[in-house]
């Protein structure tokens, strides 16, 4: 954090597990209703994109990975730069084989990132189960397949926890970090505990921050402001105010982050910038 890079990683979260269409009807739950999201936002700025899927009949969150090669190839019928990550989440789904489903797709439908959450944690009403062994086997199937982990951080224990990986040989170089703020029973949205867990971060290291709820936008900016780049979507948050008066849509949650990162001279970095950086071929 010694100096501010005028560029930065755009991390786009269109859907998540959480938001419905009860809550919001702006959340995209089908696959071409995420496809259309993400490349409407590619054309806004964003460089990299979290996906979440859904399954096609109830909308529920799924694992299965013929739904999220639909999803990664409908983007790249458009779009070839664009980093696609998909979710290994331990919120709904608690066996290796699911949350490692989507690891094993192929040729145009291969994602080139997967969420990797360093430790369990509790949400207000929900926990992420994240075993030491089920870490380390998301891991190793991600470095045997050729698949960069998006390393998920929500407290310095998390951090520490990637150093562990990073000795055992299961993370390689360079690493990317989301740092995520604000959640109850995890680090919380502040300026001490961001520069804190940012430099904590093992040499090597690029990182994005997110803020979960009403915290979103501080977390935001104050990553902006410190040099980091950013997580941002309908999956932290569904309000474009604080006081929950607004349903947000991706768009504008992406073009407020754009004002303030303008506000501040920077950018963010282009696709193809951000995978070379991210050491990611195709």
């Amino acid at each position: 954090m010694d100096s501010v890079d005028s560029r930065f990683i755009l991390n786009f979260t269109p859907t998540g597990m959480i938001p419905t269409t009860a809550m919001t009807p702006h959340v995209p739950i089908k696959p071409d209703e995420i496809i259309q999201e993400v490349l409407e936002a590619s054309k806004l700025g964003i460089n990299m994109a979290h996906l979440h899927a859904r399954d096609l009949t109830t909308g529920e969150p799924t694992y299965k990975k013929d739904v999220y090669g639909s999803i990664i190839r409908g983007i790249r019928k458009e779009n070839t730069d664009l980093v696609l990550c998909v979710s290994t989440s331990g919120r709904n789904f608690f066996d290796f084989d699911n949350r490692s489903e989507c690891l094993e797709l192929k040729g145009d439908e291969k994602p080139d990132m997967g969420s990797l959450t360093l430790s369990s944690l509790n949400f207000n009403k929900q926990a992420s189960i994240n075993t030491p062994e089920m870490i380390q086997a998301l891991a190793r199937k991600m470095l045997d397949n050729g698949i960069k982990p998006e390393l998920e951080a929500f407290d310095l224990g998390m951090i520490n926890y990637a150093k562990y990986l990073i000795h055992k040989g299961l993370l390689k170089p360079p690493y990317y970090f989301n740092l995520i703020l604000g959640n109850i029973a995890c680090a919380q949205a502040n300026m001490l505990s961001l520069g804190l867990m940012a430099k904590e971060l093992p040499e090597g290291s690029m990182w994005s921050a997110g803020g979960i709820g009403e915290w979103q936008i501080q977390v935001n900016a104050m990553s902006l402001a410190a040099g980091g780049g950013v997580r941002v979507g309908l999956e932290d948050n569904i309000y474009y105010d604080r006081q929950r008066t607004t349903l947000a849509l991706n768009k504008d949650l992406i073009g407020r982050v754009l004002r303030i990162a303008s506000a501040l001279g920077r950018t963010p970095y282009t696709q193809k910038e951000t995978r070379v950086l991210l050491g990611l071929n195709r």
